[in-house]
């Protein structure tokens, strides 16, 4: 259980630190963090969660991640369900607190896009669905290559978080204008459910391309390592 509520807690901090960073701070005139500054918070909220919780439930925040792990053959197949649960769960609490503090603004007329992921007219850029489903498979694709990679009994010990929330951090810096960047559906789920719309509507392109690009990721990586390496199923800081 305590792996569960682990995950719960560092989703909740992933949402809250990355999308609220992107409502609250984003846009604030002449003071405001931009795209760079919210790429930062995203990689900054998996850095510190990991080596929080890393030790507790290997620190996945997204259920891509859970999922690619267990292609990868470091997650048992058992604990998926539990984990996206978790995550999920987590991810809207953090939404539903960022609610609460958004909507005590003075003149307060509802939530916008509410950092919520997108293509086509709701992209940040204007970029179609094709465009959208590439980046976020090749995203998430990447970024599971960068964990297998880090946690991989070979790589230096100590600093897969620090890999791992740069990667993503660069993943933000690339693709934000795309999509406003998912790789992560429990962070789509979010804050769909409080910008409604078209945010709920586009939702199912940010679970299908994500775990796509989780499970192509860790089919790659699967090829790159060592076939007799073994597999550390537990204790991943990921």
């Amino acid at each position: 259980m305590k792996k569960y509520v682990a995950e719960l807690v560092g989703t909740f901090w992933l949402v809250l630190g990355g999308c609220g960073s992107a409502v609250l701070a984003a846009g604030v005139a002449d003071v405001g963090i931009g795209w760079a500054g919210v790429s930062a918070a995203f990689g900054l909220t998996v850095l510190t969660m990991a080596y929080a919780i890393g030790h507790i439930s290997g620190c996945h925040l997204n259920p891509a991640v859970s999922i690619g792990l267990w292609m990868g053959g470091r997650f048992s197949a058992k604990e998926i369900g539990p984990y996206i649960g978790a995550q999920v769960v987590g991810g809207l609490l953090a939404a539903g607190t960022l609610y609460l503090i958004v909507s005590g603004q003075k003149d307060f007329d509802g939530v916008g896009g509410f950092a919520s992921n997108g293509y086509g007219e709701h992209s940040p850029q204007g970029y179609g669905l094709l465009s959208g489903f590439v980046t976020e498979v090749v995203m998430t694709a990447i970024f599971l290559i960068i964990i297998l990679g880090a946690t991989d009994g070979r790589a230096p010990k100590g600093f897969a978080p620090i890999a791992i929330g740069l990667g993503l951090t660069l993943i933000h810096l690339i693709s934000i204008p795309v999509t406003n960047t998912s790789v992560n559906p429990a962070r789509s789920t979010a804050v769909a459910v409080f910008a409604g719309g078209a945010a709920l509507s586009q939702l199912w392109m940010f679970w299908i391309a994500p775990i796509a690009g989780g499970l192509l990721g860790a089919i790659v990586y699967r090829f790159l390592g060592s076939p007799d390496e073994e597999p550390n199923i537990e204790g991943d800081p990921v």
